[in-house]
């Protein structure tokens, strides 16, 4: 389900840092060598890399990447080098201190990752900033959204198949009453989203379409413009379908008055190791063009070589 693109002879590490080194040298930077190495390995390699390069040349790759290439780029080039766990405590750490009703990068880190991939992002945010996580967005998520959000990265849900069925239709029946009573910030809605396994959640939420002949997103869309709810159905399409939620995210990053490229790096990045390939697939169904053509359409130059590396596509 990935779409990243690993040759079937990969260079040497020490080749590697070489051929970067090579690329910063001199009066002008070879990005495309820069994407034609970092963008077609994977975790461990770039992993290798950056500790071998920065035994060679006593210098972090990150910072000589910093110094050399900027911008829309620059933050594509950080962001896929980054270990994935550290790239989520960079991205949960933007967020909480920018935070703004309608942010999802702390919903897909919560929601999106398995429980030991949320617990290596929370130590890995431990280690980078010196605080945990939770305390971050305690101090800058406000109301509603903290209620809900502080718990949300704080679990770490069991993630066995094993469904409890009578638990599960229960528990449907319980978040029909407070949606029906608007009570969407009830702490058993909390308690529910943020403590049941993805198995249990899923096993609730197609109750909930037995139950009331409605998936329980329709009844979330009561007001469009409430930005809670829109973070409440986020959560639950995380849980039930994240090829459709991304496809979703990049449409609208794509779609707008202007490209908003921070969320197509974030998107790209923290999925073409996983599934971006079925987000692909979302995205030709639902819009009859290739993602990878409405990217190249909406970029442009070294990021739009970057994207379209991780999308898989040759430029």
């Amino acid at each position: 389900m990935a779409t990243l693109s690993v040759p079937a002879a990969v260079p040497a590490v020490a080749e590697d840092c070489e051929q970067l080194r090579k690329a910063f040298a001199g009066w002008g930077t070879n990005e495309r060598l820069i994407v034609s190495i970092l963008a077609h390995r994977d975790a461990a390699q770039r992993r290798a890399i950056r500790r071998a390069y920065a035994e060679a040349y006593g210098e972090e790759l990150l910072r000589a990447i910093g110094d050399e290439i900027h911008g829309k780029f620059e933050r594509a080039v950080i962001q896929w080098t980054l270990d994935p766990a550290e790239r989520d405590a960079e991205l949960a750490n933007e967020e909480a201190k920018k935070w703004q009703p309608g942010g999802r990068a702390l919903v897909e880190i919560a929601c999106a990752r398995t429980p030991a991939q949320l617990f290596a992002a929370r130590q890995a945010y431990h280690d980078r900033f010196k605080r945990s996580l939770e305390e971050d967005v305690a101090a800058h998520v406000t109301g509603d959204f903290r209620k809900l959000l502080v718990p949300l990265v704080s679990a770490y849900r069991y993630d066995g198949p094993e469904v409890n069925t009578s638990l599960a239709h229960s528990e449907a029946k319980l978040l029909n009453g407070k949606i029906n009573e608007k009570a969407y910030s009830d702490d058993e809605v909390v308690r529910i989203l943020t403590t049941r396994s993805k198995a249990q959640l899923l096993a609730t939420f197609n109750s909930y379409n037995d139950q009331f002949s409605h998936p329980i997103t329709k009844d979330l869309k009561e007001d469009p413009k409430n930005e809670y709810l829109s973070t409440l159905r986020a959560i639950i399409r995380c849980f039930t379908c994240p090829d459709r939620y991304f496809e979703k995210v990049v449409r609208l990053a794509l779609g707008g008055v202007g490209t908003d490229e921070d969320t197509l790096t974030r998107v790209i990045t923290t999925r073409a190791e996983v599934d971006l390939k079925v987000i692909k697939e979302a995205y030709q169904k639902r819009n009859s063009v290739p993602l990878e053509k409405a990217v190249s359409k909406e970029t442009s130059r070294d990021y739009e070589d970057m994207m379209l590396a991780l999308l898989g596509a040759e430029y």
